[in-house]
């Protein structure tokens, strides 16, 4: 292997991608090279929420990829939403994950409020200048999101919420939550979802969670006593809060999976360039064929998760009766892929793989999570399976 071998990034692009998809990469790379890079291990290290530079990506439209044009979004796909996703994560995955969810919960609440709300929050949301967050998990209802108990009761012109949600990206720091509550009956017919201020009355956020990454973003739980909110702020009907919660992370499972082929694409980039340096025994690293071997693997590895995604992308995009499996499957494979192509990168490094001077042991704790949030994998893994036997339960 020599400085010959050709650029692995530009020569495994997805060869269905149009001409304004590949300028969508390059404005992505460009950006997280020039704000991300420089600050991303500071921003691990200290725990620093960069606002101004998710204000800066809002200036791009990465914060409101796939919210529509007519309310102030850029209205692209997931597919092309996948790509700027990608390339944000192969430097920083914890900010890229935090612009991610953003875009998730943005888009939930534009696509399903009404028209006063939707104008209230939806420029705002899509151009980064106001931050939201995804309030579904419970203390006590994670993978079995339906049996959330949060509550939800109509008087008169508002609904009163009560409960408590936990583990909520972004939480104390964000400006609206979109919240699932209990409005009816147990079971997932029985769930609302409502656009809430972040700041209203009766909102109690906990501690700061100390967390093995995604340090640069908060993560905290929040706490709903008497909060009353507007009618108005219910989005779509009552009952309909958990099939659009659901709709949400179908879309959601792309980004998440989006960004671990970025952390495994960063991660590889790492591991060329060591190979390139590093001498052992007489010769560059990049001459053992045993290292050759495991980097043609973690390539090819890389490159199957990243079709996966994508055509996930494309089937969500056009409304394929089985873009949930699909999400489903592209997420398990690719963050499986991702954190096993991040920690294989780091066994290359050695010892300097596990100190902070080089970015991989923090792509590799950063990635760590996705294998467990939006949907765990054991839960994909159910998803699937319920597909492929055709039972007659709800693949969600």
């Amino acid at each position: 292997m020599t400085a010959a071998v050709m650029d692995f990034r530009s020569t495994t692009v997805d060869p269905g991608l149009g001409e304004d998809q590949l300028a969508f990469r390059t404005a992505a790379r460009d950006f997280a090279r020039a704000e991300l890079a420089p600050h991303a291990a500071r921003w691990d290290a200290e725990g620093t929420f960069p606002r101004a530079a998710i204000a800066r990506a809002g200036d791009l439209g990465f914060c409101g990829l796939y919210i529509a044009e007519a309310a102030g979004g850029a209205g692209l796909t997931r597919l092309d939403a996948a790509i700027v996703f990608e390339e944000l994560a192969a430097i920083d995955p914890s900010t890229a994950a935090f612009i991610s969810i953003h875009n998730m919960a943005a888009w939930m609440l534009v696509a399903h409020a009404g028209d006063a709300v939707r104008a209230a929050w939806g420029p705002a949301l899509a151009s980064g200048a106001k931050l939201a967050s995804y309030c579904l998990t419970e203390p006590g209802a994670g993978s079995d999101a339906a049996a959330l108990a949060m509550r939800a009761e109509r008087v008169g012109n508002h609904y009163v919420l009560n409960g408590a949600k936990a583990f909520i990206s972004g939480a104390g720091a964000t400006d609206v939550l979109v919240v699932m509550a209990r409005t009816g009956g147990p079971g997932a017919r029985g769930i609302s979802a409502f656009a809430v201020p972040a700041d209203s009355d009766g909102i109690a956020y906990g501690r700061k969670e100390e967390k093995l990454g995604w340090n640069s973003q908060p993560t905290r739980g929040i706490s709903f006593s008497d909060v009353r909110v507007p009618a108005a702020n219910l989005l779509g009907g009552e009952g309909e809060g958990f099939k659009i919660a659901m709709k949400g992370l179908d879309g959601g499972r792309i980004n998440i999976a989006s960004c671990s082929l970025g952390a495994a694409q960063g991660a590889l980039d790492a591991a060329r360039r060591y190979m390139g340096e590093r001498r052992q025994f007489g010769k560059k690293l990049a001459e053992f064929q045993a290292l050759q071997f495991k980097l043609a693997d973690m390539a090819t590895q890389l490159v199957a998760a990243r079709q996966m995604v994508h055509t996930a992308a494309r089937k969500f995009d056009a409304g394929s009766g089985d873009a949930t499996v699909w999400c489903a499957m592209a997420k398990r494979f690719a963050t499986d892929a991702g954190f096993a192509i991040c920690n294989e990168a780091l066994q290359i490094h050695g010892g300097y793989g596990y100190i902070r001077e080089y970015p991989i042991e923090r792509l590799l704790r950063d990635c760590r999570v996705h294998q467990i949030l939006e949907g765990t994998n054991e839960i994909m893994r159910v998803i699937v399976a319920r597909h492929l036997l055709n039972t007659e339960e709800e693949l969600r």
